[in-house]
């Protein structure tokens, strides 16, 4: 019987044509579908490296505990790989994040610390609030903070894999890649990866309304308007792996544009995702009319739109926000 390790099959996600996107400005839009990792979710990567790098480093074994503040598809992936390795897992998530997420972790095993969504100047925000409960459990096994935000192993996950995948699946023929930035990981790794190639690929940032990300690239201000359903993606801080992307453009996008990308998406091609891919489309979308016709784009299809149903398919809660509604809903 041939069988496979899981933690192999992370990684090597295909490129999906994004169809409508491409005829709309004459380029090749490409998707990278890594909502098809183990985890569903382009976090896999960052997980499966930063759990590999404490382990080599002896900082945990099994039996061990990791604890980390996320606002969900990291602490799945975690929680996907910590399954392999025999670790505990301990998330500290928003109580504002989808309830699909929370119970993925639940049914994985992750032990869930709710907190209050609140700006990461805030002591009480939930990233600083993992590092407070790392800080003070014990564990013979070893207890490790994972710090996807800070933590560069997770910009290298993106440089050794994403990118390079990227360059091998377009054979060399990328002239432009954009995504959002939660912990900016992706962007930093990719950016890195592929300019270490070809100095001449356009990078960009595709930021939600709500984050500051956007006007520090153009004024180099950290200042926001608006805000986002979108989750996991934009924030009011530079981390250390956001610091390190190569950055050529900026591009800010309002949900109601995001969902109407996604929405048609699922109608055209069959392929129903987050919002933060519709974010990332619209980047792409945007990149393409920059550069002009006939380059190819490629972008983040970062997560499933089911991880996000009871807001993506809740009509009652659209309304109330003001957003675009399907016919087929």
């Amino acid at each position: 019987m041939q069988t496979v390790n899981i933690l192999n099959q992370i990684g090597n996600t295909p490129l999906l044509k994004l169809k409508q996107a491409s005829e709309m400005t004459g380029c090749n839009i490409y998707g990278k579908a890594e909502f098809l990792n183990p985890g569903e979710s382009v976090k896999d990567r960052a997980a499966l490296f930063i759990v590999k790098d404490a382990i080599k480093n002896k900082k945990i074994e099994s039996g061990g505990i990791i604890v980390e503040g996320t606002a969900g598809n990291t602490g799945i992936g975690l929680a996907v790989v910590c399954r392999e390795y025999g670790l505990k897992l301990k998330i500290v998530i928003p109580k504002t994040q989808s309830s699909e997420k929370k119970e993925t972790l639940k049914r994985l095993g992750a032990e869930l610390i709710e907190v209050e969504a609140v700006p990461y100047s805030n002591p009480k925000n939930y990233i600083k609030q993992s590092k407070l409960i790392a800080d003070k459990l014990t564990n013979k096994k070893g207890v490790f903070w994972a710090n996807q935000f800070d933590n560069l192993v997770n910009t290298e996950s993106h440089i050794k894999t994403t990118a390079e995948e990227i360059w091998v699946q377009t054979a060399g023929k990328v002239d432009g890649f954009t995504c959002a930035v939660g912990t900016g990981g992706t962007l930093a790794g990719v950016s890195i990866g592929l300019k270490d190639k070809n100095k001449n690929i356009k990078i960009a940032l595709s930021d939600p309304m709500g984050s500051s990300l956007y006007s520090f690239i153009k004024n180099n201000k950290l200042e926001s308007k608006g805000d986002s359903i979108t989750e996991g993606i934009g924030t009011g801080r530079i981390t250390k792996n956001f610091d390190k992307a190569l950055v050529d453009y900026a591009f800010q996008t309002d949900d109601t544009e995001a969902l109407n990308l996604i929405f048609r998406l699922y109608e055209n091609q069959g392929v129903f995702l987050g919002g933060s891919s519709g974010i990332n489309i619209a980047g792409a979308i945007k990149l393409a009319k920059e550069m002009g016709p006939g380059h190819n784009i490629i972008t983040i299809l970062c997560d499933k739109g089911e991880r996000y149903k009871g807001k993506l398919l809740n009509k009652d809660f659209l309304k109330q926000k003001k957003l675009p509604i399907p016919q087929w809903l």
